[in-house]
């Protein structure tokens, strides 16, 4: 452990000097999370200065490690998770990952958690529960095993996890360096905790006494801080609350290199990010109403995107307290429309678990982080979620996506081979090797069934449920429950007798032998099995129209050829729609 170079005073200084502060060869981290408070403008200068050597440690990749990676600046890469969320794959991440040309460790969060604990605490390791079933601690040299004397149980030790410096975007600062971060904190007060240098950029300085005005917030005080610049718009054209909202519609531009590369597209805009986007940060939750992104398209028969949201929300009732994971458009949906019909009690939290216990509400997308984290009872990190309600084993669901399944419910979401034999590196885990264990019902959904995705062996076991039975749960602190897993074709739940998953309903409409022919091993049908339930009028109408009405659970369903005029139609759409509710505000 070394030193933190940080003072009682931080130091105001241009975006520049800022940047001038990062080290080539150094371990960096970047705070805000998805497409939230990410510190472009900071880390596009970095970037200009040609710092090279650089380790990136953090729990997610997506945009920064792209930025990054495009101007050369990556030694390598520890992280737990690397997408562009609605957008798909991060295609740099991906070749430096295929090429092998960039060192890549994968952590379960938990780990990476508990590492940066270490640290921030000043001891050399922290325990932690390990993620039974699945073989991340293999790919993770920091953690190791540890029998206990007393009780004869083997947890793991995570080494501490110093970082150099961390990279962050917040609103405000005041003149003495406190600074203020609105709504979900993500993982940035573990970052900053393990850091020696923390380098914020803020929208704005204000004088001292005026953050605590500011209602619900996170204040990282100022002898956690070395210094701070004053850069407007520098998260953009990701949000930073209250003062935007994220940009979609440029982010796409930017993703698709209408504009060039990522150093030239990623320029801040002339003066503030647009009105629209600020206008957007300001509505209140009650104001997001359905109507202004209703498509004119004629009702139908329910979709297979459909049954499967209007299944997994039954799965869903008053006692669950369910987390949406880091790019589940169709759980998402799912939730809403659970608390919106059958389940107004339930417990839902988004954004990681960042905001905790929201209104049901309209799923969309410039306007989604406004309003959870306007509805939301608490606000929370990824570090205090964990310890506070993943390993407590309160939560109860967390339904979440996988590019291979096995026969006991294993998941693959690191990398699968080509038919040429190569490699082809998929997003990452991000915690599913912990919540596997921890959740009450172990969920996964595959949206398109074939005995490539459901198969006898995944490649990399990135998750599975590795305790499993009522008293290895009841011993371990968990809630005692089910492995799931829904596809397009069928519902299967796990089964201890048989040894794997058993088909327990089919979809509508499929037939016994297409399920057969379409899983890569053999399928086992429950004795009880049934068709799954049509959905009621009243239920499929809710979701058409008052929780899904730009249709953002179909990104999941269709194939490359389609995302792209899906895309265009979902962020036009919910752009117009925003725009209205804006004019009716106003």
């Amino acid at each position: 452990m070394s030193a933190k170079l940080k003072s009682n005073r931080p130091a105001i200084e241009s975006l520049a000097q800022l940047a001038a502060r990062v080290a080539s060869n150094s371990r960096i981290s970047v705070g805000g999370h998805h497409f939230a408070r990410l510190p472009i403008a900071l880390l596009r200068e970095v970037a200009a200065r040609g710092t090279r050597g650089l380790h990136y440690f953090a729990w997610a990749g997506g945009l920064p490690l792209e930025l990054l990676l495009e101007a050369g600046a990556v030694e390598s890469i520890d992280i737990c998770f690397s997408s562009l969320d609605i957008f798909g794959l991060a295609p740099r991440f991906r070749e430096a990952a295929e090429t092998g040309r960039v060192p890549i460790r994968d952590w379960p969060a938990l780990a990476m958690i508990q590492g940066l604990r270490a640290s921030q605490q000043n001891l050399p390791f922290m325990p932690v529960q390990l993620p039974e079933g699945s073989t991340m601690v293999e790919r993770c040299p920091a953690v190791r095993f540890h029998r206990d004397a007393r009780t004869g149980d083997v947890i793991g030790l995570v080494d501490a996890q110093d970082i150099d410096t961390v990279l962050l975007h917040a609103a405000r600062a005041d003149q003495h360096g406190n600074v203020e971060i609105i709504g979900a904190k993500a993982l940035d007060l573990a970052i900053v905790g393990a850091a020696r240098q923390v380098l914020v950029t803020v929208e704005e300085i204000v004088p001292a006494g005026h953050l605590q005005r500011n209602g619900r917030q996170t204040i990282v005080t100022r002898n956690l801080v070395t210094a701070i610049a004053e850069v407007p718009g520098g998260a953009y054209p990701t949000s930073c609350l209250p003062f935007y909202v994220t940009d979609y519609r440029q982010i796409r531009e930017v993703l698709e290199g209408r504009q060039g590369d990522l150093m030239a597209a990623l320029k801040r805009p002339v003066g503030s990010p647009p009105a629209q986007l600020r206008a957007a940060a300001e509505i209140r939750p009650e104001q997001v109403v359905a109507a202004p992104f209703r498509s004119p398209a004629a009702p139908g028969p329910a979709s297979v995107d459909e049954i499967m949201a209007i299944r997994i929300a039954g799965m869903l009732d008053n006692e669950s307290f369910a987390s949406a994971g880091a790019v589940s458009p169709l759980a998402n949906v799912a939730y809403r429309l659970a608390k919106a019909t059958h389940a107004p009690q339930a417990l839902i939290a988004t954004f990681s678990c960042g905001h905790v216990d929201i209104a049901p509400g309209v799923m969309t997308l410039s306007l989604i982080e406004v309003m959870d984290a306007g509805s939301a009872v608490a606000q929370c990190g990824g570090d205090d979620t964990y310890s506070t309600y993943y390993q407590a084993g309160l939560v109860t669901h967390e339904i979440i996506g996988a590019a291979q399944v096995g026969p006991r419910g294993e998941t693959n979401n690191l990398e699968l081979t080509k038919p040429s034999g190569g490699k082809l590196r998929l997003p990452g885990q991000g915690g599913m090797s912990d919540v596997a264990n921890m959740h009450k019902n172990y969920v996964v959904y595959v949206t398109r069934h074939s005995p490539s995705t459901l198969v006898k062996a995944v490649e990399t076991v990135s998750s599975a449920r590795g305790i499993s039975s009522r008293a290895e749960r009841e011993r371990a602190g968990y809630q005692p429950g089910d492995t799931w897993l829904v596809t397009n074709l069928a519902l299967f739940r796990y089964d201890e007798a048989a040894g794997q998953l058993v088909v327990v309903e089919t979809m509508p409409g499929v037939a016994r032998e297409t399920i057969i022919a379409e899983t890569g091993f053999k399928v086992v049908f429950d004795k009880t099995c049934r068709e799954v339930a049509a959905p009621d009028a009243r239920t499929l109408r809710v979701l058409r129209e008052e929780v899904d009405p730009l249709g953002l659970r179909r990104l999941e369903f269709v194939g490359a050829k389609e995302r792209g005029a899906l895309l265009d139609d979902i962020l036009g759409r919910d752009a117009e729609g925003t725009r209205r509710i804006i004019e009716g505000v106003h």
